[in-house]
């Protein structure tokens, strides 16, 4: 495992939502707060960036072209050459929240989780989207991260940031969840925020505040623990050609003035190279099932 390298300093209040996108052969990534939509190689060229209409969750590929993305009170469809559209409408009576982090899994379903954003109230909800539409899976959290798959589909992960926990279920072939119990509390400094998948069913953990990534085994035993040079760890992806290139998004949210002269690669996008791959990024299928 190589250590993590900065391919592009760029500040973001607080990135997230890394995803790889294997047509593209590039790396895409959010910053919620700074809302941007952000376009990089994996040598750190070709930086591109687009303004966003809302603070924007995440951005993944779909099937067919584009992106669907998350902002407060709806989905949206992206493409560069016809910017953000409406897609669909929802908490509409939560003005109070925003969408936080996505997924989407091997069948092409999108699930995402919904925030206070003020970080206080329990109003945050996770859901799922396809073609039977839009149903709400879980409910009562503050904060929602990390929806990931395991490699053969039977278990999903789901965060509870504030009360650093990381829950697993049983998911169906139908994406229907049950049996919620604990994969894992965080223990020491940090908060769980997005969570990933290697292809060994690995789970890769971001540390916000914890100035850190933590990787643990399918049955919930820490294996290993890559420090990062800033505080505020978001979320990781695989990308690059063979999946083993580590993309890693950050944030300076949070931070002091001086805290931010300390750290001064917070809020960029860092790099690092691994043995074991991650799985390929699928594409959301509104016609998924």
């Amino acid at each position: 495992m190589s250590a993590p390298s900065c391919i592009w300093n760029v500040g973001a209040k607080l990135a997230e939502g890394p995803v790889w996108h294997a047509a593209d052969n590039a790396f895409y990534f959010v910053d919620i707060k700074g809302q941007r939509l952000h376009r990089v190689n994996e040598d750190g060229s070709g930086q591109q960036s687009w303004d966003a209409p809302g603070e924007i969750g995440f951005a993944l590929p779909v099937q067919g072209g584009g992106f669907v993305c998350g902002l407060p009170g709806q989905l949206m469809q992206f493409t560069p050459e016809l910017g953000f559209r409406p897609m669909l409408a929802l908490e509409t009576a939560i003005p109070g929240n925003r969408l936080n982090d996505g997924g989407v899994d091997v069948q092409g379903r999108l699930w995402f989780g919904s925030m206070d954003n003020a970080e206080e109230a329990p109003t945050g909800a996770l859901y799922r989207l396809d073609k039977r539409g839009l149903v709400q899976i879980d409910s009562g959290y503050v904060i929602t991260n990390g929806p990931c798959t395991s490699p053969d589909g039977k278990t999903f992960y789901h965060t509870d940031t504030l009360s650093k926990t990381v829950y697993a279920f049983d998911k169906s072939e139908t994406g229907s969840l049950s049996n919620k119990r604990v994969f894992t509390r965080i223990e020491g400094s940090g908060y769980p925020d997005g969570s990933t998948v290697d292809s060994e069913g690995n789970v890769w953990i971001a540390l916000f505040c914890g100035s850190r990534i933590e990787r643990y085994t399918p049955s919930g035993e820490l294996s290993a623990t890559i420090p990062m040079p800033c505080p505020n760890i978001t979320k990781i992806a695989f990308g690059g050609q063979d999946l083993r290139t580590v993309f890693v998004t950050t944030a300076w949210k949070g931070l002091t003035d001086a805290e931010r002269a300390q750290y001064p690669l917070a809020g960029g996008v860092f790099t690092f190279r691994v043995d074991v791959p991650g799985l390929p990024q699928p594409l959301f299928d509104r016609n998924a099932v």
